[in-house]
Order: C-alpha cells, then structure tokens, then sequence
C-alpha cells in the first residue's frame, strides 16, 4: 500500500511538472524543443488522413443508410454481434420491403384484376432492386467501410498513443534542459562570487561544500538530460516508423476504393436492367389488358410517362402509346452496324432461353436486327447465341 501511494505521488508530481512545462511554453515563458521537419510533415499528412477517413466513412454510411435511426441501429446490432462473435444477418432493404407491401396489396385487391397484376409485377422487380442493393451493402460493407474502420479503431489508435508517449518525452526533455540551465548558472555564479570571508558576517561565506553541492546538483542535470534526450529521439524514431506507414494506408485504401466504385457500377448496371425489364412487362400488360365495350386500356408506361406533357387520354391506343419514348432512352441506343466484337463487363444469366448468359472480361460478337429494341444486341459465342444488354457490354472497334 505505501508503495503505490508513493508511486501515485511520483506520477502526480511528473504530471504536475509536465503541466507547467506545458503553460509555460504556451506563454512563450520557456524553450520549446521542435520536432524534425520530416517527422513534422509525417504528423500533419497523418492528422489529414485520419480527419478526411473519418468524413469519407461517415458520409459513405449516410449514403448506403439514409435514415439516421436506422443507421444508429444498424451500427448498434453490428457491434452487439461482433461482441458476440457471430455473423451479421442480412437486413431487409427499403426497395425490398415496399416490393413485399405491394405484393400483400395486389393479394388483396385480387391479383387477377389489372391493378392487382400490375401491383405483382412492379413488387416483383421491386424485390429485384432490393436485393440488389442489399448485394452493394454487403460489398460496400466488406470492402470499403470495414478497412476505413479498422484504420481509425486500430492503426490511428496506436499512432496516438506513441504520440502521446512522444509528446511527454519531449516535455520531459525540455525540463530537462531547463533544470540544468539553472544548475549551470548557479554554479557560474558561486565560481564569480568574490571572498566573502573579509567582507561579509561569517554566515554569508560560500562554504565548500555548498560549492559542491551545487557542483553535483550541475552533474545530476546533465545526466539526467541525456537519459531525457536519449528516450526522447528512441521515441522519435518509434512515431515516425509508424506514421510512415500512412502511405501504405493510402495504397490500401486507394483498393478499397476501386472495389467500392466496382461494386456501384454493377448495382446500377443491374438496376438499369431490371427497370428495362419492368418497362417490357409493363408493355405486355398493356397490350393483353382491354375493356369490353371500348378502347384498349394501357398501363401507363412508368418512365415515358414522366416525359408527358399531361396524362393519356382513355381513349389512347397501344400503338401511340408504345411508341412515344424519353429521350434518355433513346440516347442510349447504339449506332451498331454490321458485325462487332464487345468485351463483356458484368455476368449475366439469361432469364429465358431467347437471352445468352454472359461472363465478366469475355468476347463475343454482336449484331442487330431491323426493329430490335435498342437496348439489346443479338450476341454470339462460338455456337451459341442469344439476346444480350448493351449496358453489359464494351463496344470494340
């Protein structure tokens, strides 16, 4: 018990010295030793990595979960069960959960009314997109976050620390430095002093031994600065290892980087396909839906319909209907002429046997034909051949 009150004195007592040392170079009342220019620029590249991760990772979590409430509960279920050492579930995504809400509707109202229908397939496509994006969380999760994470929770936690450490070295030094400047000048002063012992009362002479004293007290100081010194440039050494490594930090998260702009264009390659998809079945429902004593009755087309000036008169046929398009989807059609090769950027399985599945990085040749959607080619693989997006492909020449 007496050794650790002891000890929590010494600590107090260091504690309070460095404090001091502190104030008083903060008022420019003593000398300050600085850093070494390298080590210095290491510190400032350092704090700047460590500021933009936090913002990067930060907004990237408001990105792929909007809603404050449950990204904090998603952040809160994700360290329970990484406490508990157990594998995340997968969550149910908005676009998903309103997909499931309209096909209870469409149960509800009667799928086989035009409404009910139309309800089942956009949930349906709906639930697509849903996953889709649940497929970019997970990857964006596993490859961008977690590594920024792990940089700020691990790396920026032991760099502080040495910091810290190094930061009391120097503090230490500079007491140092001062406490043997006032030994030094101490000890200059008896050594100027003239012989007290004719002109001054008895108790006025510098006796010997306080010359010596003064002597060892001079010899403690710089001793004691060299251990100071010593520690201070080991500890030196120690922090600027460490915050060389940033640079490595950058490469590696220059990767996580490239994989997160991956894993995006891929999530909205698929939702571009899945939206064309929609559109087309939004078509077919169009043309098999009439009513009995008028006009055919259209399901009004989700996209070109925002491109209306007004709604469809009932009395609209198919035909106009069908043939009126955005001019962002006509912009996406692709002046192909004759036979070209195209590199392929994504898989893709075929939904039917009139579409050709696809592998990521391979060649095929592609055609079209007269009246083909725009949106598609006609590809070609060895003996194989089938329907193909555009959007999945790099046109060579």
């Amino acid at each position: 018990m007496d050794f650790n009150v002891k000890k929590l004195a010494c600590g107090a007592g260091v504690f309070f010295t460095r404090a001091v040392q502190f104030t008083e170079e903060k008022l420019g009342q003593a000398e300050k030793t600085e850093l070494d220019p390298h080590l210095e620029n290491l510190i400032t590249r350092a704090d700047s990595t460590k500021n933009w991760t936090e913002k990067i990772l930060r907004q990237t979590e408001v990105l792929l979960q909007p809603n404050p409430i449950d990204h904090t509960g998603a952040r809160i279920e994700e360290f329970i069960y990484d406490k508990l050492d157990k594998k995340l579930p997968s969550r149910t995504t908005n676009t998903e959960l309103l997909g499931q809400y309209m096909l209870e509707a469409a149960n509800e109202f009667g799928p086989g009314t035009p409404y009910g229908s139309t309800l089942i397939t956009v949930g349906e496509y709906q639930k697509r997109l849903g996953g889709a994006e649940r497929d970019l969380l997970q990857a964006s999760a596993v490859g961008f976050l977690t590594p920024l994470r792990n940089f700020l929770e691990g790396d920026w936690r032991t760099i502080s620390k040495e910091r810290r450490l190094l930061e009391n070295r120097r503090l230490d030094l500079d007491i140092c430095k001062a406490r043997l400047k006032k030994a030094k000048l101490a000890e200059a002063k008896a050594a100027a002093a003239p012989d007290f012992q004719e002109t001054r009362p008895r108790n006025y002479v510098l006796s010997a031994s306080a010359s010596a004293l003064l002597s060892e007290e001079a010899d403690k100081a710089e001793h004691e600065l060299r251990v100071a010194q010593a520690e201070f440039d080991r500890q030196a050494e120690v922090t600027k290892l460490l915050l060389e490594g940033i640079g490595s930090t950058h490469l590696n998260h220059l990767r996580c980087l490239q994989d997160f702009a991956e894993a995006q264009a891929t999530y909205y390659a698929q939702c571009h396909h899945h939206m064309q998809d929609l559109q087309r079945e939004l078509s077919r429902c169009a043309n098999s839906i009439s009513t009995p004593h008028s006009a055919p009755v259209v399901c009004p087309d989700p996209v070109s319909s925002a491109f209306l000036s007004g709604p469809p008169s009932p009395g609209a046929s198919v035909s106009s209907l069908s043939s009126q398009r955005p001019l962002a989807m006509e912009q996406t059609q692709l002046p192909v002429t004759g036979t070209r090769k195209a590199k392929v950027l994504y898989d893709y399985e075929g939904h039917d046997g009139s579409e050709l599945s696809l592998l990521a990085d391979e060649l095929i040749i592609v055609h079209t034909v007269p009246g083909m959607d725009p949106d598609w080619l006609i590809g070609e693989r060895g003996n194989q051949k089938g329907k193909v997006p555009v959007t999945y492909l790099e046109l060579l020449s």
